[in-house]
């Protein structure tokens, strides 16, 4: 494994079909999902030469905390089925080397379990559809020891997802000839993570959509919540802000006017994010969104996610303005292909990049990047 793009081409292997499509598809055209890799593209470095490089350093801080890379793991829903413990092996690779970790709403894993094997892992929630609801899933956030809670807002219905119905994925996982069959000619996965998560755990199912762990279970099947989200508003959110003690962290975010609404109703930080092309096809990438955003966000940490895959991305988000990245499908791969191992081996290759990338840029501290190193549309070759 020599990059994160190769994590993807062995999970490929070691997945069964359904499972990877889930990870990997995005919305309908999937034209977010290309975008997002393209619009790195559309910017080239503009080096410094002769710099003594010899002091460099990737931390930084954000919410009272020192991290050691400026990039982290995003929220992956249903980890579990893709590697063994996935959640808690990549939380644990990600506090190992000090590194921000965000927990999904849709984890199979209890919250709890999370938090204890992997403190200061961040949770991402998905609300209800009700104030009681949300009320209750918040408190029982903030009673587990998280101390940043990171909503999701770009979902106010779910996405036309026509790869999963593709693939033969489905919440719940329904059995199918296509499922049995990868699951026997794929004994790594079998073995190693559904057949040992089966006989440790059960079955898995989806908890963290709800006031207390232990939700009602449907047999051989996994529970979400579906209910309607559609009437959700910032009314939510000052609801929320007043409840939750810690940082409050708003993913989804796009457009400048609600980078302006999350300041005004005090929301510690944004993460410019397009949901990895899974929500709304076509929505622009949040590198070229990220500009207008950071306009409006005044003095707030802004984070992006969605598409980064090399040290360079990450480099350019920052040069741009952004305070860290977080990255998705590459670690879950990797965790489905080595376990924690894997997911360190990751972390240390992207880490290794942007070592690298200063250097080259003549940087020794994230704080000496700025625009001025980039040039737009001004690739060799281009």
């Amino acid at each position: 494994m020599l990059s994160l793009d190769d994590f993807e081409q062995a999970a490929r292997r070691r997945l069964p079909r359904p499972i990877f499509g889930y990870i990997a598809g995005a919305a309908e055209d999937n034209q977010s999902l290309r975008a997002n890799r393209d619009a790195f593209a559309r910017y080239g470095f503009v080096p410094r030469v002769l710099v003594n490089v010899s002091a460099r350093s990737q931390q930084f801080d954000l919410f009272g905390r020192r991290y050691d890379a400026p990039f982290g793991i995003a929220p992956m829903g249903l980890s579990a089925l893709s590697a063994y413990r996935g959640d808690i092996v990549q939380a644990r690779a990600a506090r190992a080397s000090n590194i921000p970790a965000i927990l999904s709403g849709t984890s199979l894993i209890p919250l709890e379990d999370v938090i204890q094997a992997a403190p200061g892992t961040w949770f991402q929630a998905y609300l209800p559809g009700d104030p009681a609801r949300i009320d209750a899933l918040v408190e029982r956030a903030r009673k587990s020891g998280y101390e940043t809670l990171v909503l999701t807002v770009d979902i106010p219905v779910s996405a036309n997802r026509e790869n999963n119905v593709r693939t033969g994925f489905s919440t719940p996982l329904k059995p199918s000839l296509r499922l049995a069959w990868d699951g026997l000619t794929r004994p790594r996965w079998l073995a190693g993570t559904f057949l040992r998560t089966l006989l440790a755990h059960g079955m898995p199912h989806f908890e963290n959509s709800f006031a207390t762990r232990g939700a009602p279970i449907l047999s051989a099947s996994v529970l979400r919540d579906f209910s309607a989200r559609d009437h959700l508003s910032w009314e939510h959110v000052a609801r929320i802000r007043r409840q939750w003690p810690g940082a409050l962290v708003i993913k989804g975010i796009l457009h400048p006017d609600d980078a302006a609404l999350a300041r005004e109703h005090g929301v510690d930080g944004i993460i410019v994010s397009n949901h990895g092309g899974r929500q709304l096809d076509g929505a622009v990438p949040p590198l070229l969104a990220l500009p207008g955003v950071l306009d409006a966000a005044g003095d707030m940490p802004v984070m992006l996610d969605s598409g980064v895959r090399r040290g360079g991305d990450v480099l350019k988000a920052l040069a741009l303005g952004a305070r860290c990245v977080f990255v998705g499908r590459p670690f879950n791969y990797a965790a489905a292909i080595g376990g924690e191992a894997g997911v360190a081996h990751a972390i240390g290759l992207l880490r290794a990049e942007v070592d690298r990338n200063m250097a080259m840029l003549g940087i020794n501290r994230l704080d000496e990047l700025h625009p001025g190193l980039l040039r737009r549309d001004e690739l060799p070759g281009r």
